[in-house]
């Protein structure tokens, strides 16, 4: 039984040595390389230190990986910071975080000369030549309850907040990712989000776990649809777990040929809605490929719900969040925290053993989150409150509606904002689109193939997939649809844009 995730990469070093575990455009690392490297770090780290935080502040590479494992090792957990964040966002998170560590490299250190006198590790000035062997055992005092990671995402306030995932979440993820899907070291993984962006952490312990090698791919070429599908051919890809808008990019521009990514046996997405005509146009060049839809939230670990795709949709149907991961339980509730009724809409909880730890120091906003499991009062049992609302359709699957914040009133009707963008995005026009709600108007931003579109041309195919009063009052096309830094649609800019009047 595995009680830390280093057992993981422990066991695959001894078995695969000098395979490949990690490859980045410059450079690649075997197992045995990795650990090494990663040990040797590690006795760099204070030792009196035990679950406390390191912040890495790293461009996504091979030695970012090494600078994980080696706070792994060191017997503490790692928050990565995206290098591009803000200097007034970055102050936030170091002040919330207090790591006792900063491990960043030469180009990138001077970002903290005025704003954290905390310790710094300049992992450039580290040299790895010459190490053959490393021991250390801090990391075999580490228990499954113990935390790994610390992911920082926006909180409501707009400020991020640190959901503490303990190993024993990882582990489970893992582990049932790999009974699930028959994954094994033959597999040849292509990361694409980063990795301050909690979906890669499958790709992460899934390369510890299997000895599947990690390619890192170059963030540009995801701006070249063409040339990334020539990258997941050349290194003979068959695993991918991206974020939908990586995946649209490639069905919007037609990238796809007969004979196209011939190794690649899994799609998996997640992290936001997947468009069906998107997901349609992927199938139709791999039939025999799997693709799986996975649900869930930061606090959960990834994923709380799968759907591997079954049958066909139409562009316009919604695609199913499914049926709940292993050791956990999807509760959907009302207003008044009660279990609903058939056929009704509910908030998504969720219960298991993917919970968060907490969020870090900070126990009102935990408190507020995760709750007593409200349908007993026997023992403590907690539920996270996603703030997603779904429901079950007639197969008994989890059909993601949207959020609780974007569910508006409407000219009397209640309106979900995910529902009219669904309905946007089956039409052969659009390639990407966002639906707000501000000054009492629907307002649609879309990006298109079609250089000018007629609003009345857009409103009267609308009116064949929705109710008049669902269909927007403004629609505004521009260029591009601007993306965060986790590769999701930046609904926060487009919002501001709107607010200010230049949309």
């Amino acid at each position: 039984m595995d009680i830390n995730c280093l057992s993981f990469l422990e066991k695959t070093a001894e078995k695969f040595p000098a395979k490949i575990a990690v490859s980045c455009k410059n450079k690649c690392l075997t197992f045995n390389q990795l650990t090494i490297y990663s040990k040797y770090l590690s006795r760099v780290i204070p030792s009196n230190k035990r679950n406390s935080p390191v912040a890495i502040f790293l461009p996504k590479s091979c030695d970012t990986l090494v600078a994980f494992t080696a706070v792994l090792y060191s017997g503490n957990f790692y928050a990565p910071i995206d290098v591009k964040t803000p200097i007034s966002r970055l102050q936030h998170i170091l002040k919330s975080l207090d790591p006792f560590l900063i491990i960043t490299n030469t180009s990138l250190i001077s970002k903290f000369s005025d704003i954290s006198d905390c310790s710094i590790l300049d992992i450039d000035e580290v040299d790895f030549t010459y190490i053959n062997k490393c021991e250390v055992d801090n990391w075999t005092h580490v228990i499954d309850t113990d935390p790994v990671y610390c992911m920082h995402t926006s909180g409501s306030t707009g400020n991020p907040k640190g959901v503490l995932i303990p190993h024993k979440a990882v582990i489970d993820y893992i582990e049932w990712t790999v009974q699930n899907y028959q994954i094994d070291s033959s597999n040849k993984i292509a990361n694409q989000v980063p990795f301050h962006f909690d979906i890669s952490t499958l790709d992460i312990f899934l390369m510890f776990y299997t000895g599947a090698t990690l390619h890192i791919v170059p963030e540009s070429l995801f701006s070249f649809p063409v040339r990334l599908i020539e990258y997941l051919e050349k290194h003979e890809i068959t695993f991918i777990f991206w974020v939908p808008s990586a995946l649209s990019k490639v069905s919007n521009l037609k990238c796809l040929k007969s004979g196209n990514l011939p190794n690649l046996k899994f799609v998996l997405f997640c992290g936001e809605v997947m468009p069906t005509k998107c997901l349609n146009y992927w199938l139709n060049y791999l039939p025999n490929t799997i693709f799986s839809n996975l649900y869930g939230p930061t606090e959960t670990t990834v994923a709380s719900t799968f759907y591997t795709i079954d049958r066909v949709f139409s562009d316009s149907e919604h695609l199913p969040i499914g049926f709940p991961c292993r050791n956990t339980e999807i509760l959907l509730l009302d207003q008044k925290n009660q279990l609903i009724k058939s056929g009704e809409i509910g908030e998504i909880c969720i219960r298991g053993t993917g919970l968060a730890l907490a969020y870090w120091r900070d126990k009102n906003k935990t408190e507020e989150s995760f709750i007593q499991n409200p349908t007993h009062t026997n023992y403590p049992d907690l539920i996270y409150k996603t703030g997603d609302l779904a429901r079950l359709n007639d197969n008994r699957e989890l059909v993601f509606i949207g959020r609780k914040d974007t569910q508006i009133k409407h000219l009397g009707h209640r309106i979900e904002l995910g529902e009219i963008e669904t309905a946007l995005n089956s039409l052969i026009e659009i390639m990407s689109c966002c639906v707000l709600y501000e000054h009492s108007q629907i307002i649609c931003i879309l990006e298109s193939k079609v250089k000018t579109l007629n609003d009345n041309s857009l409103k009267n195919k609308l009116l064949e997939l929705l109710p008049k009063y669902m269909v927007p009052s403004r629609f505004h096309q521009i260029d591009e649809m601007p993306l965060n830094q986790n590769g999701k649609i930046d609904r926060v800019q487009l919002k501001s844009l709107v607010n200010d009047g230049k949309y």
